[in-house]
């Protein structure tokens, strides 16, 4: 009776329970119980206010990045993005982990030093052969 211990797992998994399996009124409860769940999880969702938010400063962060010939540090992009002064390493680096899966920018270390800038790094390993 091994399931994964999620809502719809467990209902999943009393399906197989004696005493339930031929119940049809049991059954049928669950089934839709399992349907609630599906339709629940492919609703359309309004993103959040921090998510819209966040869009913007990862285009702030494009755009900063854009005019620099230069990779640059986290703390040059707090210090030069106007609307960042509040900000921290670590929600600038939330930003930029996101703008790197897009594949929008590239990481690079200088003697264990982080630098940003636009690109692709995956590209790169690809081109390199996984190096």
């Amino acid at each position: 009776m091994a399931t994964r211990a999620t809502k719809k797992g467990m209902f999943e998994t009393l399906l197989t329970v004696e005493g339930i399996v031929g119940n049809k009124e049991f059954e049928d409860f669950i089934k839709h119980e399992i349907e609630l769940l599906d339709n629940k999880k492919k609703a359309d969702r309004k993103p959040t206010q921090a998510q819209k938010d966040n869009e913007g400063y990862r285009t702030e962060i494009l755009n900063f990045l854009a005019t620099i010939d230069a990779p640059v540090t986290i703390k040059d992009m707090i210090n030069g993005i106007e609307n960042f002064a509040d900000f921290n390493n670590q929600k600038v680096n939330h930003l930029l982990i996101t703008l790197r899966e897009e594949g929008k920018v590239k990481r690079t270390y200088k003697k264990k030093i982080a630098y940003f800038e636009l690109g692709n790094e995956n590209e790169e390993v690809a081109e390199n052969g996984g190096e």
